[in-house]
């Protein structure tokens, strides 16, 4: 899995504002504390906004604030928001996908792997990530020996 650096940028930026909510959070804030690109969180905010999980507020007083609360969004809404289904395959959703000959049943293994990032990024909320209070499940995984080595 391949997390793109708009997903990154969009889950930072959220993390910003559950940590300063419920106040009303200037992108300047987000961006200086995560140390952003402007550009790109001006734009993922617009995206973020679309999908619900951030409202603006105009005005000199203006900002950002999350529209539901930290524990009620998961990672896994941030990414989608910003980046369109968690995986792919040339395209297609893994379940869409059908292989002949020696390939046959490789679309269990992407619809597995699929379910895998689903477990871990729509069970995990920001309010989990913020506080350090990983799901169980979440916290084994990054336990495990091998889960940090590079492959």
């Amino acid at each position: 899995m391949q997390i793109s650096a708009k997903a990154d940028y969009a889950v930072r930026a959220m993390l910003e504002l559950a940590a300063h909510g419920p106040e009303v959070v200037k992108a300047n804030v987000l961006i200086d504390h995560q140390g952003l690109p402007r550009k790109f969180v001006e734009t993922i905010l617009v995206e973020l906004r679309h999908a619900d999980l951030v409202c603006s507020h105009r005005g000199a007083e203006g900002g950002y604030t999350l529209a539901k609360p930290a524990t009620e969004i998961t990672l896994g809404s941030v990414i989608r928001a910003v980046d369109g289904p968690l995986a792919e395959v040339r395209g297609l959703r893994p379940h869409e996908t059908a292989y002949a000959g020696a390939a046959e049943h490789l679309p269990e293994v992407w619809v597995a792997a699929r379910a895998s990032l689903r477990r871990v990024l729509d069970e995990t909320t920001l309010a989990q990530v913020l506080s350090g209070k990983l799901p169980a499940h979440v916290r084994r995984m990054a336990a495990a020996p091998d889960a940090w080595l590079p492959r």
